[in-house]
Order: C-alpha cells, then sequence, then structure tokens
C-alpha cells in the first residue's frame, strides 16, 4: 500500500530518474573502470581529461628527525608561514607560524609582479634564517619541474597579479629575497594542496603500503604515488622509484552526468571545464541543487507559492541546504520557512538529499579507481591511507558517511582492497614540511 508520504518520495524519485539524475543511475564499477583508463592515458602522453601531472616529489625517502624546513602555504585569501620539525615519527612542531592576507586579493587591488614576490619576502623575515630549506605549497595550477620549482599556470580564487603568471615561482621568490638583504641560498620545492595532503598522511606514526590525498571543498582533486615505469610522457627517470601524481581529476569528463547537469553546465563560466567536480563540489552544490529544484518546480512537483518562492530565487548556500536537511522543521532557515506544506517539504527533502547521495557515489567512484591504481591495499593489516581535506566533504550533511560506505561496500566487499581515511589539522603545512625536508 503506497502512503501519502511514499508517493510524494516516489514522485521525487521518479523526476531525478527521468531526467537522469539519480543515485541509482551512478554505476560505481563503470565510472571506475572508465577513470582508471583516462589515467593510464594521461600518464602516457595520450589525449586524456586528467593531466596527471608528475611532482618529481619521490615519496620513498624517510622524513629527517630534528630538522627544520621553512613551510609557505598560499591558497584562498590567506598565506601562511611557519617552521616545521619532526622530532619523533608522525608529530610535527609548527613554530612561528603567521597568517597574511594573500597578495592581490581583498580590497587592495592588482599588485605587481615584484610587488607580489617582495611581498612573500617579506612574510618571511621571521623564519627566513630558520632553514635552508622552503616546503611552498602553491594552490594554483603550476606546471612543475624536475628541479623542484614549478611555473605558474594562471590564479584562481580571485588572485589579481596577472604579471605572476607564466613566471618561476621559487626563483623568484629567491630573487625577491635577495633584494630585501635577506638570506636566499634556499632550496625549494614547490608542491600544491592534494599532494601536501597526501604527504601529511605520509607523516603519520602509522605506516600504509600506499597514500593518497584527497581533497573536496570548492573543487575536487586527488594524487596518488605512481611507479615511475608507469609515466610514460617522462623520460630519463628512475624506473626503480615513484613519484606523487597530481591528478587534477576535478576536470574528468567521460562521465557525462545527467540531462540537468548538461543544463545546467551551460549556465556556468566555463561549461567545458570542470565537469566532474560540478556534479559534488562544494562551488556548485547550492547552484546545481536550485537548477534541480527549478527544473522541479516547473515540472509541477511543487504547490503554487512554493513554485513561485523556488523560481525567484536567485542563490541557494550549502549552508542553508544542510540547516534544511538537517531540520526541516526549522522555520528560521531559509527554505524552512517558506516550506510549510507537508508535500512540498518531502519532495524539497528527498531532491536535495538525493543529490548528496549522487554525490557520494561519484566521490566513492574516484577514490575507487585511485585506490585500485595504486595496485595496493589487498593486506587488510597494511590498508592505503586517504588523508581527506576540504569542508564540503566533511561538512555536507551525510556525504564523508555514504562516501566511505559505498567505498567499503565496493572495494573490500568486490575488489578485496582496504582502505583507511585519516584527517590532519593543517595537512597543506604538514605535507609541505615533508616535500622540503626529503627533498634532495
Amino acid at each position: 500500500m503506497t502512503t501519502p508520504i511514499n508517493k510524494h518520495v516516489k514522485s521525487a524519485k521518479k523526476f531525478l530518474t527521468d531526467n537522469k539524475m539519480s543515485p541509482d543511475q551512478v554505476n560505481i564499477d563503470k565510472i571506475c573502470s572508465i577513470f582508471l583508463d583516462e589515467m593510464g592515458n594521461g600518464l602516457s602522453g595520450v589525449k586524456s581529461s586528467l593531466m596527471m601531472i608528475p611532482t618529481y616529489i619521490e615519496t620513498e625517502e624517510n622524513i629527517p628527525l630534528g630538522e627544520s624546513v621553512i613551510v609557505l602555504d598560499a591558497g584562498g585569501t590567506n598565506f601562511r608561514t611557519a617552521t616545521v620539525k619532526f622530532d619523533k615519527p608522525g608529530i610535527p612542531t609548527i613554530t612561528k607560524f603567521q597568517k597574511f592576507p594573500m597578495p592581490g586579493t581583498g580590497d587592495e587591488g592588482h599588485v605587481s609582479k615584484l610587488e607580489f614576490f617582495d611581498r612573500i619576502a617579506d612574510f618571511m623575515k621571521e623564519s627566513v634564517s630558520d632553514s635552508s630549506k622552503i616546503g611552498f605549497c602553491f594552490s594554483y595550477p603550476t606546471e612543475i619541474f624536475p628541479s623542484g620549482d614549478g611555473k605558474l599556470i594562471h590564479f584562481v580564487k580571485e588572485v589579481k597579479a596577472p604579471e605572476v603568471e607564466g613566471s618561476i615561482i621559487g626563483e623568484n621568490l629567491l630573487t625577491a629575497l635577495k633584494r630585501k638583504g635577506l638570506d636566499y641560498n634556499k632550496d625549494i620545492v614547490i608542491l600544491n594542496d592534494t599532494v601536501a595532503t597526501l604527504l601529511a598522511g605520509k607523516a603519520q606514526e602509522k605506516q600504509y603500503e600506499s597514500y593518497i590525498g584527497f581533497i573536496l571543498g570548492t573543487g575536487t582533486n586527488c594524487s596518488y604515488i605512481e611507479k615511475n615505469s608507469s609515466i610514460g610522457k617522462l623520460q630519463n627517470l628512475d624506473l626503480n622509484k615513484s613519484q606523487a601524481i597530481n591528478m587534477e581529476s576535478g576536470q574528468f569528463d567521460l562521465f557525462k552526468g545527467g540531462l540537468l547537469d548538461l543544463e545546467f553546465m551551460t549556465t556556468t563560466d566555463k561549461p567545458g571545464e570542470g565537469r566532474f567536480e560540478k556534479m559534488l563540489s562544494g562551488a556548485y552544490q547550492g547552484p546545481l541543487a536550485l537548477f534541480v529544484l527549478k527544473k522541479a518546480a516547473e515540472g509541477g512537483l511543487f504547490s503554487d507559492n512554493f513554485k513561485t518562492f523556488i523560481l525567484n530565487l536567485s542563490e541557494l548556500k550549502p549552508a542553508v541546504m544542510d540547516g534544511f536537511l538537517n531540520n526541516p522543521e526549522n522555520s528560521i532557515n531559509l527554505l524552512g520557512k517558506f516550506c510549510s506544506i507537508k508535500s512540498d517539504k518531502i519532495i524539497l527533502y528527498t531532491l536535495m538529499d538525493q543529490l548528496i547521495e549522487r554525490a557520494a557515489k561519484l566521490t566513492a567512484s574516484q577514490l575507487a579507481a585511485v585506490v585500485l591504481k595504486t595496485g595496493k591495499g589487498d593486506n587488510p593489516t597494511l590498508p592505503v591511507s586517504i588523508t581527506a581535506d576540504g569542508t564540503t566533504y566533511y561538512k555536507t550533511r551525510s556525504l564523508k558517511f555514504r562516501t566511505e560506505f559505498y567505498l567499503k561496500e565496493y572495494l573490500e566487499n568486490i575488489k578485496n582492497r582496504y582502505i583507511e581515511f585519516c584527517h590532519i589539522e593543517d595537512a597543506p603545512i604538514i605535507g609541505a614540511a615533508v616535500a622540503g625536508l626529503i627533498q634532495k
């Protein structure tokens, strides 16, 4: 017997199924297989939506104890500096921690290339004499060189410093230190936040068979450890060694998504870019949900009053979604305030909850592929470590739980692979310290 409640749930799920947006239509095994093919293509230099960027960071090296390293972390609106050392395995000591506004952000307007690097040199005054090594977590698209330095491709996150694009980061920073009369005899390693997250996992006292860095925040990305012998697009590598690979996995585009995904992407700034992350990451979670809700309203799923409200709503923030899903009866919440009819509330809840369920299955598909690509984790006493970072992953209602459920169900029960999730505070700082310390 179908109750009125079940009727509303079914109508919401049917709407998603008809538009190929249902989590039931996400085949983890199939997506995982396609992901693996794209990873192989990216490593070989064949056309691929995955960049598979080599980092030249060899992770077999042990972390030296008692040695200090200067750490820089550039990302978003903040620039952080610190001095880090490991006195015991897995236990970092962070001193001289400072936080500054990221040059070229906020209300200051554009900064020149000279101003950008001089500003960073000024940030380092307190710690510049602490070490001859620098680990620089630079969370912008960057081409990495075998030397450990890197060339900025372009800025994102509203950094207004166009003259810096195309510049060699470490080289220009050392020049700025010299210009300021500071100690510039340094070795610098540039890495992004996903690789730093991986290395933070490797810095733990507990040993794992392999390590993965995973971020689900504004966007999504993964890094993992790959054998040099599998990186066909690079020459003159030591084939007996391995290195961290930055996948840029948010750009994966061979899973096309549903009908509403395709429509929604045409409304974004760059419709052809970041297709995968537009289905699950924090920057698009609210806009995609609102797009789906408007289509549902146009399709007659809601009452006239709530339809009018949804069609006139210009923005839906993830925090508002979470607030409603956590407590649908809370009239202070924007959605709860205008969603007073029982049928509207059930349909609204089901649509948004199912989108999160789908995001969890897509996230699990991505991570499953990376775990399988490592070729590790078949021993339950020595699993693969997944160090996860990002507010979307940890704060979106039930996303973390569901992702881990689907991963366990697929990897452990079907593929006989074992994993363990880790959450490490200040992962970019710790990971950048590891990179700086193990450089040669």
